[in-house]
């Protein structure tokens, strides 16, 4: 027995596996940097099952968002996303032997970039207002859980508190590049400032700082 032969026998099994212990999941694959969850992005229902591990004895902790999957490997690739009644997730890795990651999704993200003036002489004012930030990515579902303290509030009165800080992960997009200083809204309406973003293997990984007025 080779390699892809072992990895179609364990797909089969996950998806037996799912058969009958999973719920039903809507499967999308994003098309571009714009609305993932558009309704011509929907490829199939499945059913799936997640897990903390492989003998369903542990639960979910506070502060983490990584579950495996039982699903038909076959149907899914990094990047998509699986939409369910009560949970959402995006699949993060999906390696030779191993079972598939996923990363439960809490928040709904825009990432944008402040529009930097050119030319020469008086450009007027250079921060972010409405209609100065280009679109990056635009309602992607994202894991927002709390990082840390934050940090302090410039103005630094008696009453202040600190600026939360979050951790943010959802999956890459061809030809995006998040930056430092990038801004981040989600779907309650708060604004956060990227202060590390990190791209890896298993999509982006932003620390930001929300902004607090």
């Amino acid at each position: 027995m080779n390699g892809v032969t072992l990895q179609a026998r364990i797909y089969a099994g996950y998806a037996k596996a799912a058969q009958r212990i999973g719920l039903p999941f809507d499967l999308y694959r994003p098309t571009g940097p714009a609305n993932p969850l558009a309704p011509g992005n929907k490829l199939a229902t499945l059913p799936a099952s997640f897990r903390v591990d492989d003998r369903y004895r542990e639960a979910q902790v506070y502060g983490k968002s990584q579950w495996l999957a039982y699903l038909d490997d076959s149907q899914t690739q990094v990047g998509d996303y699986l939409i369910g009644e009560n949970a959402s997730y995006f699949v993060a890795a999906q390696r030779p032997l191993l079972p598939v990651l996923t990363v439960a999704c809490t928040r709904t993200v825009s990432v944008f970039r402040i529009a930097v003036p050119t030319g020469f002489g008086a450009l007027g004012y250079g921060g972010t207002i409405d209609g100065s930030e280009v679109p990056l990515m635009t309602g992607w579902p994202a894991s927002v859980l709390q990082a840390g303290k934050g940090g302090r509030n410039d103005v630094n009165l008696p009453a202040d508190v600190q600026a939360p800080g979050w951790t943010m992960l959802l999956p890459a997009w061809s030809g995006v590049v998040i930056e430092p200083s990038d801004i981040v809204t989600d779907d309650l309406g708060r604004r956060h400032i990227v202060s590390v973003p990190e791209l890896t293997d298993l999509g982006w990984r932003l620390i930001v700082q929300q902004a607090v007025t």
